[in-house]
């Protein structure tokens, strides 16, 4: 694997008194965060919380009706588009690749925003496609069509078209979705990997709690689009803190293989059909 370090001193994500809503209905109320830098960060919360809306507002996707993000210190709102692509990049929950396109295309197209009228394809482009490609393990699928791969090579390629826009902060919107466990593992483990050895700055939506514990630096764990509580998970993770958010009694143990926070849930406070 050979993914250029790109991080450099400190630069937060952080969001101020956020307030984010769709069509006048208010999904965020009040919200602040900050994204530690070089953590890998997790979003968990039951669905309809806000998680997925608030990374989109991280990302520029989605104006706040109140308050501000700030990429290094800037109001994003106030940046400019590509100077944002070159800083932050973003794997969105749905990505459909155009029909007739190779994986070697595909991933080529993160290094759009280097590009310019001035300056076309160069050899520090082509090197930044092959450090993806290998870094996702998808070398060998580059000249497949994209839509020959599995779901599973498919998320890696996508992966692959972030990574090449050479960015040291990532955004990654329920990755794992539809993907079998052994992919999840595999495409989490690249992530973590990506983190811990190379140095860039993670924040995920999951579902899954037990493997938001085992991978994250830090969980955001949100309710009815408050944040409840931002931490390492062997600090906020406890039986109290999954009653109050995901309203189900568990046991909080040891994970046998990792030592992190692992939830052995116990029977819902309530049924579908008392909902």
């Amino acid at each position: 694997m050979s993914i250029p370090n790109t991080v450099g001193a400190s630069s937060p994500l952080i969001a101020e008194n956020l307030d984010l809503a769709y069509d006048q209905r208010q999904i965020v109320s009040d919200l602040d965060v900050s994204i530690p830098d070089g953590k890998f960060s997790i979003i968990v919360g039951p669905n309809a919380c806000g998680k997925s809306t608030l990374l989109r507002a991280l990302a520029r996707l989605l104006p706040p009706a109140k308050g501000t993000v700030l990429l290094d210190g800037n109001n994003i709102e106030k940046m400019k588009t590509k100077k944002i692509a070159q800083r932050l990049g973003l794997l969105p929950q749905s990505s459909i690749a155009p029909d007739g396109i190779t994986v070697a295309e595909l991933v080529s197209r993160g290094r759009h925003p280097h590009q310019s009228f001035l300056r076309q394809w160069t050899d520090a482009d082509e090197a930044a496609v092959l450090s993806a490609l290998r870094a996702t393990n998808t070398e060998e699928l580059s000249s497949r069509l994209v839509d020959e791969l599995s779901g599973g090579q498919r998320q890696r390629v996508w992966v692959a078209m972030v990574l090449a826009q050479e960015t040291s902060l990532l955004l990654l919107d329920e990755p794992t979705t539809f993907l079998d466990v052994a992919y999840q593992i595999e495409l989490l483990d690249l992530f973590s990997q990506l983190n811990h050895e190379y140095g860039h700055t993670l924040v995920a939506v999951l579902h899954d709690l037990n493997q938001a514990c085992r991978y994250a630096d830090e969980i955001i764990a949100m309710k009815n689009g408050s944040i409840v509580a931002q931490g390492a998970p062997e600090t906020i993770i406890t039986s109290e803190l999954v009653n109050e958010v995901f309203g189900i009694d568990c046991t909080v143990i040891d994970d046998p293989v990792t030592g992190a926070p692992m939830i052995v849930a116990g029977a819902p406070k309530k049924t579908f059909a008392q909902r």
